[in-house]
C-alpha cells in the first residue's frame, strides 16, 4: 500500500531530527528502517531529506510509505467480504463463523486473509496481511486490519495498552449467577495441547473479562439461555470461552470446553463491538455488528 502523510512542524518541535520527530509520532524503529529503503520517503518543504536531517518550526514534512510487495504466502482467493469501514489506513471487517483468519495447513485457501488478498489484487494493490484483533475460527464478528506499516505499528502499540475497547456477546444455557461482575483468573495451556487452555491461578497469565447478561429467554420448557454482554480487559486465547466455563456458564455451541449443539454448531461467541481512537487521524471509531444469524434465532429481540 501507498501512503503519504503530512506534517507540520510545531514550535516545540523546532530542530528535532526528522528520526526524532517521527519517532514522537509513534513510528517505531523497523518503521524508520524500512523507509530508508524507501525512494524519496521523506520531502521537507518539497525537498528530499534524510533522516538524521534536522526540521523547524514552520517546515513542511511529507513522508512517503510506499509497500510494493504483497504477503506471498497468502494466495489470493474470491470469498464474500462484508467490509465495515475503509479508509487509507485501517480496514474494518465483519468476520463470518468458520472462516480462519490466517492461513494455516488444513486451511490455506479458506481464511480472512486469503480473501483480503483477493479483494487488493482486484484492484491491483500490493497487500500485507496485517490483523490486530485476532478471533478464533468460529467466532464471527468485528476485527480491524492495518493497511500500512505504521498504522500496523500504532494498532499494535494501543492493543498492548489496552487501548482497543472489544466488546462480545455469548449465549449461554441456564440462568448466569451473579447477573454481572467481573472474572478475573489466570489462563495457561492445559497440559500439553498446543490449542486448549485453562485456568491456572500458580501458572497461568494474567486475565480479566466483565460481563453483564443483556437478556433471557426460554428456548423450551426445560431450559432458559442467557445472551452475555462481555468486554476484555486483557486478550488471553480462548479468554472468553475458558472464563465463563470457569464461571459455571459455558458457551453453548463450544466443541472444545462445552459440546452441546442441540442449538448452534458452533461457540456462540459475536465480537459484537469496537471502539478505538483511530491510530491516524485521532478520531474515536465506534463499530457494531449485529448478532449472526445462527445466533439471532435463538435472540430475535435483541
Amino acid at each position: 500500500m501507498n501512503r503519504t502523510l503530512i506534517y507540520q512542524i510545531k514550535e516545540n518541535e523546532n530542530n528535532l531530527r526528522i528520526e526524532q520527530f517521527l519517532r514522537k509520532q509513534g513510528y517505531s524503529r523497523q518503521n524508520l528502517t524500512d523507509l530508508k529503503k524507501m525512494p524519496e520517503s521523506i520531502l521537507v518543504n518539497g525537498q528530499w531529506f534524510h533522516l538524521n536531517q534536522r526540521v523547524y518550526t514552520g517546515d513542511t514534512l511529507v513522508v512517503h510509505i510506499q509497500e510494493i510487495h504483497s504477503s506471498q504466502k497468502i494466495p489470493p482467493v474470491y470469498m464474500p467480504l462484508s467490509i465495515v469501514y475503509e479508509d487509507e489506513d485501517i480496514l474494518v471487517v465483519n468476520k463470518p463463523a468458520k472462516m480462519p483468519v490466517h492461513p494455516s495447513l488444513n486451511n490455506y485457501c479458506n481464511s480472512l486473509a486469503n480473501a483480503l488478498a483477493w479483494y487488493y489484487k482486484e484492484q491491483n494493490k500490493p497487500f500485507i496481511f496485517r490483523c490486530t484483533n485476532r478471533l478464533d475460527r468460529d467466532t464471527s464478528g468485528l476485527t480491524v486490519i492495518a493497511k500500512h506499516m505504521l498504522s500496523s505499528n500504532l494498532l499494535s502499540a494501543m492493543t498492548q495498552r489496552h487501548e482497543i475497547c472489544r466488546e462480545y456477546l455469548a449465549i449461554v444455557r441456564g440462568h448466569v449467577t451473579p447477573s454481572e461482575g467481573t472474572i478475573q483468573a489466570p489462563l495457561a495451556r492445559k497440559g500439553i495441547s498446543i490449542v486448549e487452555r485453562m485456568v491456572d491461578f500458580e501458572h497461568g497469565e494474567r486475565a480479566v473479562t466483565h460481563y453483564k447478561t443483556v437478556q433471557e429467554r426460554a428456548l423450551n420448557e426445560k431450559d432458559t439461555h442467557s445472551l452475555i454482554r462481555l468486554q476484555l480487559e486483557t486478550g488471553r486465547t480462548h479468554q472468553i470461552r475458558v472464563h465463563m466455563k470457569h464461571l459455571g456458564f459455558p458457551l453453548i455451541g463450544d466443541y472444545l470446553y462445552n459440546p452441546d449443539m442441540e442449538y448452534i454448531k458452533r461457540q456462540a461467541l459475536h465480537s459484537w463491538r469496537l471502539t478505538f481512537v483511530h491510530p491516524i487521524t485521532k478520531e474515536t471509531m465506534r463499530f457494531t455488528a449485529p448478532l449472526p444469524e445462527d445466533m439471532a434465532v435463538l435472540f430475535p429481540d435483541f
